[in-house]
């Protein structure tokens, strides 16, 4: 995958932007557990009452509340809280909302900050238990008396009032020990045991609590709505950008790996099968851009989820970290030998997928053949082998990913029994309270989710990763015929004289030379054919003029200038090439002869045809030159196929012609009318001609005989009938001797 690295450069801003927003999503989807938590906590158990500083307190209240604080608490308070009475400038303004400030002056909260609403959270919460026990004490009094402080005084004492009256050292103490068992508790078990004696203090005061509870609930639901809304809006940026920078990666590497392969000599198309190279454009950038979508949309999402959670889990409930500690080992221990046994499979794979490629193209193209010798039954066996393998490959692959979910699913299960089992436990020794259990338990699923999406990951990065280096082979291949840097250029106009010298050729790995020290010199204005028998290199030797191989030894000169000094498209502009098996594209017979020239006229395009004999079967197709040919030209014959090549090459008038083997499906009143025809069109140009058949090259005015790559024979037909055994042989066996002569 790094070695793809550069194609993300053009994308980093999206990429970025997408981090972005999945760090607002995951905040967002972190915030969810912590508001449920608050409606729990505070909008039920505690009845909306967020805090233990009530907004207003009677004064008579807060005479007792003072009794339970150290000085420099009671000046905290106090410094926070205004009295309110029938003299005050706000008192019609508060009265509406404190009824009971008509009968008695009351402390009123400031627009204090959270900090020091924090700040008086302890004091006030444990002062409100203090007084509310020692009203508790008043109510369970039997016998009309009180125990208090070790003494039993009358029930109708008032105890505030002698509180009031101990000495200062005397009440510190007892407010000490009271302290002791509330800091048993903590901070939010504290404030939510005050919320009943603050309640109560709100129903003092004539304020409606019912309202308090059901404004704290709505308002917590409309929030957590608009978080989840902005959380999904999130969702669906990232799956746009996501799907786009996916998408134009992709596209880039199409682009890149079919650039490349038109690139290639017939040296690198030697390496690579037709079959790879299609799974390599196709199949393996599909998993690229498969994994980088869930790349981006889940590899940043899912650690952001996995720390926020445990840091949020934590801030639940430190004492039960090591639940997620037990999660954590549990899922990273699936992971691995998920990931052990299925890494080497995902190799495997792309190999099959090639060698099932392979057997469908060659039974696609060669069907003709397969039923001409009746062998379906094996060419099925051949298929379902290939299809077999990579069936069960991918089955065994696909049974390691679905364990994964069971045994999460039991992970998960497990861990959140253990959370509702130790967190009974909490809430019933007052550690912990129920809201928090339940975001500790949101939380916890959360972080075994980012497990399981890391782990999918896992999973399918390897796999692009396999893509991604069979990819990046393609693209790293350094062609062997590239251009020179400074090199030199052929004349507007050339003669077309082609000359080798010394010439030897071997295919790369091969132990011997294919052609070895060929001589010769095709002029212009002449037909100079190449014969020998099946693999004495004819087509070899031609191929090494337009450049699709380099000569390992020796030199092709053009007008006296080696083809390896010339740019490869200025050379190849200079020839007419006609392939051994005619290649016909998609489209129609004008399109297909316009691929020589796209801006040649209809009258040269016709033409071509006619010295082609292209026009005979033309002229009998309703449409004409806007006949549709199939892909691969598979509704005309093989002569017609090679009439329209024939015709294509002529429609780009150029100073050479290659004619390999060109003539083959072609009859012998057709293939004399073409060449008759040809003669007329080429007279200035310089022709190679490759035949197997004597009547095509006999009257050429060089002909070349080829015997195991070398030359055995140069001359006319007569001079090599007279002088070259070799030819002689080919000859006498095509033709008789009345037909020679």
């Amino acid at each position: 995958m790094v070695k793809l690295a550069k194609y993300v450069k053009p994308f980093i801003l999206p990429i970025i932007v997408a981090i972005a927003l999945l760090f607002v999503q995951a905040m967002t989807d972190l915030a969810l557990p912590d508001y449920m938590s608050n409606i729990v906590n505070k909008g039920i158990q505690q009845n909306g009452i967020e805090s233990a500083v009530p907004t207003a307190v009677r004064q008579s209240q807060m005479n007792k509340l003072e009794l339970f604080m150290s000085e420099d608490n009671k000046k905290e308070v106090m410094d926070n809280y205004t009295l309110v009475d029938k003299s005050s400038a706000d008192y019609d303004k508060y009265v509406k909302d404190y009824p009971q400030l008509e009968k008695e002056p009351i402390y009123v909260l400031k627009d204090i900050s959270n900090s020091e609403i924090d700040t008086l959270n302890p004091i006030l919460g444990k002062a409100f238990l203090a007084v509310s026990g020692v009203d508790k004490m008043k109510s369970e009094a039997k016998d009309g008396k009180i125990s208090f402080g070790g003494k039993d005084i009358p029930a109708n004492t008032d105890l505030f009032a002698l509180l009031g009256k101990l000495p200062a050292d005397q009440r510190s103490k007892l407010s000490e020990d009271m302290n002791k068992k509330f800091e048993e508790l903590g901070d939010s078990m504290v404030v939510q045991a005050a919320v009943v004696p603050i309640k109560d203090e709100y129903k003092a005061l004539g304020v409606n609590t019912d309202k308090i509870q059901s404004n704290y609930i709505k308002k917590a639901g409309v929030i957590m709505l608009g978080v989840s809304l902005l959380g999904a809006l999130c969702t669906v940026m990232v799956g746009f950008l996501g799907a786009r920078v996916a998408a134009g990666l992709s596209r880039n590497l199409r682009k890149d790996v079919f650039t490349k392969v038109e690139s290639f000599s017939n040296t690198e198309f030697d390496k690579f099968s037709t079959a790879s190279l299609i799974t390599r454009t196709t199949n393996d950038i599909t998993q690229i851009q498969t994994v980088l979508v869930m790349m981006i949309r889940m590899v940043f999402y899912a650690p952001i989820m996995g720390v926020g959670g445990v840091i949020r889990a934590l801030q639940k409930s430190s004492s039960m970290s090591w639940i997620i500690a037990v999660a954590v080992i549990a899922l990273l221990g699936l992971i691995m030998v998920v990931f052990t046994v299925a890494l080497p499979k995902f190799k495997a794979i792309q190999k099959l997928i090639d060698r099932l490629n392979l057997v469908t193209r060659e039974n696609l193209s060669g069907m003709m053949v397969i039923r001409a010798f009746s062998t379906q039954r094996f060419e099925e066996q051949r298929f379902d082998k290939a299809n077999k393998d990579l069936t069960s490959t991918n089955l065994f692959v696909n049974r390691v990913m679905v364990s994964m979910m069971p045994v999460m699913m039991l992970i998960m299960n497990g861990i959140t029994l253990l959370i509702v089992w130790v967190g009974a436990h909490q809430i019933a020794d007052s550690s912990m309270q129920v809201g928090d259990m339940m975001a500790f338990m949101q939380y916890a699923m959360q972080i075994i989710f980012s497990f399981l999406m890391l782990s999918m990951m896992f999973i399918m990065i390897p796999r692009a990763s396999v893509a991604a280096d069979r990819i990046a082979e393609v693209l790293a291949i350094k062609p062997a015929i590239v251009d020179k840097k400074d090199p030199k250029h052929l004349a507007k106009e050339i003669d077309g004289t082609i000359e080798f010298k010394n010439v030897s050729f071997r295919y790369p790995g091969a132990e011997e030379d294919v052609v070895k020290n060929i001589n010769f010199k095709a002029l212009p204005g002449q037909t100079t054919a190449i014969i020998g028998s099946t693999g004495a290199g004819k087509t070899t030797l031609v191929n090494l003029v337009p450049r699709f191989y380099d000569v390992t030894e020796g030199q092709i000169l053009i007008d006296g200038v080696d083809i390896r000094e010339v740019p490869q498209g200025e050379l190849r502009d200079k020839i007419g090439y006609v392939p051994q098996k005619g290649a016909l594209f998609s489209g129609t017979i004008e399109s297909n002869l316009k691929y020589a020239d796209e801006n040649s006229s209809e009258e040269n395009i016709k033409r071509a045809a006619e010295i082609a004999q292209a026009m005979e079967f033309i002229n009998e197709k309703s449409e004409g030159f806007r006949t549709e040919i199939s892909q691969g030209g598979t509704n005309v014959s093989g002569g017609q196929k090679q009439r329209l090549s024939i015709a294509r090459a002529l429609v780009k008038r150029p100073e050479i012609y290659i004619f390999d083997d060109s003539f083959s499906a072609l009859d012998f009143k057709t293939d004399a009318a073409l060449r008759k025809a040809l003669k007329k069109q080429t007279g200035s140009s310089t022709v190679l001609l490759v035949a197997q058949r004597i009547s095509t090259i006999m009257n050429a005015e060089q002909i070349i005989v080829l015997d195991e790559g070398k030359i055995v024979g140069v001359g006319t037909h007569k001079e090599l009938m007279t002088n070259c055994p070799t030819y002689q042989e080919i000859a006498s066996s095509q033709l008789s001797k009345e037909e020679l002569a």
